[in-house]
């Protein structure tokens, strides 16, 4: 057993813990403070693709495998362009993010990263399979169980998705535009869509994918991506040079409410993914920062983070859509084809006043969403 007394341990080093690691390694408070990093794998392949808005040049864009300021939102009626700007999307690859932030932390003095498989905690005993380490503070990833056990109790769909980094040997693409969402290819009556984010004319990502509660078969991603290639952009040889796969889970569950004097949950077991979007590496950075200013002023670490006004709207958000699966197309066309495109960013960002958020949520003007609204409050 490991006798060394951590100041902190970070449990994971995918985006949250990763970013709230390069937040202490940049802040004088946490220089003489020993901090734990542990992790099951070695975070050294291209194993996600983490997409984000943020206005004009940041730290981000030296990682950035693509950046775009023109967007489309396409459904069977109609094709919307809008101008993204002073906000760009961009792209970042978790290789590019993994090895920058390695490289960080070989350059601190006072950070040991450990390849573990945790198995519990227990106060402030971190158990591993390897071996059992101690800390002031712990910082975990790892979603409750409890989440699983109870997720019937509260509004959750899961947003899951297959995308193929594809290349083909003549221009089919336009780089300086990407597809927010593409509706004119779903499965059956629920939220589905096609995203494609061109990385040159010859590259881009396409990525099927849903907001519901029910995954599909292997091959039903790939079918939907063979007709989407091949019927909306008109390709019909092309070469398939990565996949990627996944699932994140949106929920109004009340994961802030697994955080103690010695454990604080993050990331997606911390609730950082915003149900209403999906999106959650903005959130790993603003919170993260917010985390840090917490600590050296003495407070508990998630002070503040995730606001009852916005959760409150991701369940109504979630109430309609896991009643109206159906609905989602009409609501994100009425988000993201608003004049104002940079209103729906600052709404999804937590960043609007009471105002902006009164106004996003009249344009949706949707009798279920006034309806999950009054359930809220009852419930």
């Amino acid at each position: 057993m490991d006798q060394k007394q951590y100041d902190y341990a970070i449990i994971g080093a995918g985006a949250a813990g990763l970013q709230l690691i390069l937040k202490m390694i940049h802040e004088p408070f946490f220089k003489e403070r020993t901090i734990l990093v542990l992790d099951r794998d070695d975070k050294r392949a291209n194993d996600r693709t983490w997409c984000f808005w943020e206005p004009g040049k940041t730290k981000w864009d030296g990682l950035a495998t693509h950046i775009w300021s023109q967007g489309k939102f396409i459904n069977n009626k109609e094709t919307v362009d809008f101008d993204l700007r002073p906000y760009r999307y961009k792209m970042v690859r978790s290789e590019s993010f993994y090895r920058f932030g390695k490289e960080e932390v070989q350059k601190a003095g006072n950070i040991t990263w450990i390849k573990d498989e945790i198995v519990s905690i227990e106060k402030q005993d971190v158990i591993g399979e390897k071996q059992t380490y101690r800390a002031t503070h712990i910082f975990d990833s790892r979603i409750p169980q409890e989440f699983h056990e109870k997720q019937d109790n509260y509004h959750s769909l899961i947003q899951h998705f297959k995308g193929w980094f594809i290349k083909t040997k003549s221009p089919a693409f336009d780089p300086g535009t990407f597809t927010m969402m593409d509706y004119r290819l779903k499965w059956k009556d629920s939220t589905s869509f096609t995203y494609v984010l061109p990385i040159s004319e010859t590259e881009a990502l396409v990525e099927f994918t849903l907001f519901n509660d029910q995954l599909l078969m292997t091959d039903e991603y790939d079918q939907y991506l063979r007709q989407y290639i091949y019927k909306y952009l008109d390709i019909d040889s092309y070469e398939i040079t990565e996949v990627e796969q996944g699932l994140i889970p949106m929920s109004d569950y009340p994961f802030h409410t697994h955080h103690s004097k010695f454990v604080t949950l993050i990331g997606t077991a911390g609730g950082w993914v915003r149900p209403s979007s999906g999106y959650s590496f903005k959130n790993a950075d603003r919170y993260s920062t917010m985390m840090v200013e917490n600590i050296i002023k003495g407070k508990r670490p998630e002070k503040g983070i995730g606001t009852s006004r916005f959760r409150m709207y991701d369940s109504i958000f979630l109430n309609v859509l896991s009643a109206r699966n159906d609905l989602g197309e009409d609501i994100f066309t009425r988000l993201y084809t608003k004049p104002d495109i940079q209103s729906v960013f600052r709404f999804l960002d937590e960043e609007s006043s009471l105002a902006e958020d009164i106004k996003v949520m009249f344009s949706l003007n949707k009798p279920q969403f006034w309806k999950a609204f009054l359930q809220t409050f009852v419930r």
